[in-house]
């Protein structure tokens, strides 16, 4: 009997949109998403808090256009964006034409809240003269009310009908650069109404369990909604929806992708909770580590272990690995063999030289692959 690889993830096969320079869908990698909760009017503090969140990594970023004040601010925010910028527009058909017209890469839509038929033709209509694409976003805590008295309540078969019913919408259009989202704040409901509309279709999905909290909170409930269908091959956009910092949403986002070994992005760090064995303060030496690593976008493993119960054998597994050792000197492993000691004094700083070093080095290896041979 023949058994599939338990790291396999054989993902879903989905046709294939661009959002801006972004491709989502097909054979495109993950992306990961976050939204601004600035005034968008306000563009230098838009500006702002969109380059804390580039350098978080985030591929694509969205912000709120719910009056002509902020999509007037767009051209400006969308010139200063290094990556493509979403514009939201929740029903006011002439927000999506002035969106598309300063430059959004994406308009977030729902087709039945635009209005009739000549308006969202209108919009369609903008979004091919300026090349933008379109998310359905259905939300469980928005559905309309003839899917709520059908069903009695929020379902994933209700949410499944609203998505498909937009779909028909731009396909009556003659639009197909669209996206799809069924979120909800239920992790079963949203999960459920995502692997519905997986096979109910072939559009890229864009994942996230909406309202989700939080950080802890929200941090738990995203990885599980979001990484069971990860898991299950489905999804080929994220967003991680947190009341925190947009920048923490990227950074969580990124975990879950690495975690199942989807996107490998900056420095993963293998710690242990700590315990009476520990021969440094773990906890403290993790938290400073990821502060002044959080710099470094180069894939990097490092593991943090406070004693040889399992310091080597996670070391072996690591880029870079620290072990607790006795009397204050701990063993340095590089490419998975001991090295060499530091003691407790350099040990932070020690760590943080070798893994900025191991990072330019494969970067600089990266380079030079690129590089054209000289004739």
């Amino acid at each position: 009997m023949s058994v599939r690889p338990y790291r396999d993830i054989i993902r879903r096969k989905s046709r294939q949109i661009h959002v801006g320079n972004v491709p989502v869908g097909g054979d495109a990698p993950i992306t990961v998403q976050t939204m601004t909760n600035t005034l968008t009017s306000d563009a230098a503090a838009t500006i702002e808090q969109i380059r804390q969140c580039e350098e978080a990594g985030a591929d694509i970023i969205r912000v709120s256009c719910p009056d002509e004040e902020s999509t007037a601010a767009l051209p400006q925010i969308v010139k200063a964006a290094r990556v493509p910028i979403v514009a939201d527009i929740h029903f006011h058909y002439k927000r999506a034409i002035e969106a598309a017209k300063a430059g959004a890469a994406c308009l977030r839509i729902n087709p039945g809240n635009i209005g009739s038929a000549a308006r969202v033709r209108e919009v369609v209509q903008a979004a091919k003269d300026y090349g933008c694409s379109m998310r359905i976003g259905v939300n469980a805590g928005s559905l309309e009310r003839h899917l709520l008295e059908k069903y009695g309540e929020p379902c994933p078969e209700a949410m499944i009908e609203s998505a498909l019913d937009h779909a028909r919408i731009l396909e009556d259009h003659d639009f197909r650069e669209f996206k799809i989202s069924v979120k909800a704040s239920d992790v079963f409901l949203a999960a459920a109404a995502y692997n519905g509309l997986a096979e109910a279709c072939d559009y890229p999905l864009h994942l996230g369990v909406t309202e989700a909290g939080g950080f802890t909170t929200g941090t738990v409930k995203s990885a599980i909604g979001i990484g069971s269908l990860l898991w299950a091959g489905i999804g080929d956009t994220i967003r991680v929806s947190l009341s925190a910092d947009p920048v923490q949403e990227v950074k969580v986002g990124f975990e879950i992708l690495k975690g199942l070994g989807l996107r490998h992005r900056g420095v993963q760090i293998v710690s242990c909770p700590s315990c009476a064995r520990q021969a440094f303060q773990v906890i403290k030496t993790v938290e400073v580590l990821e502060q002044r690593l959080a710099h470094i976008s180069t894939p990097l493993s490092l593991s943090i272990i406070g004693c040889v119960v399992n310091g080597p054998g996670e070391a072996r597994e690591t880029d870079i690995g620290l072990t607790g050792g006795g009397n204050g000197t701990h063993k340095v492993y590089v490419g998975g063999i001991a090295d060499h000691n530091i003691d407790d004094a350099r040990l932070v700083d020690h760590i943080v030289d070798l893994v900025e070093k191991k990072a330019a080095a494969i970067e600089a290896a990266k380079k030079s692959e690129t590089l054209p041979l000289a004739s």
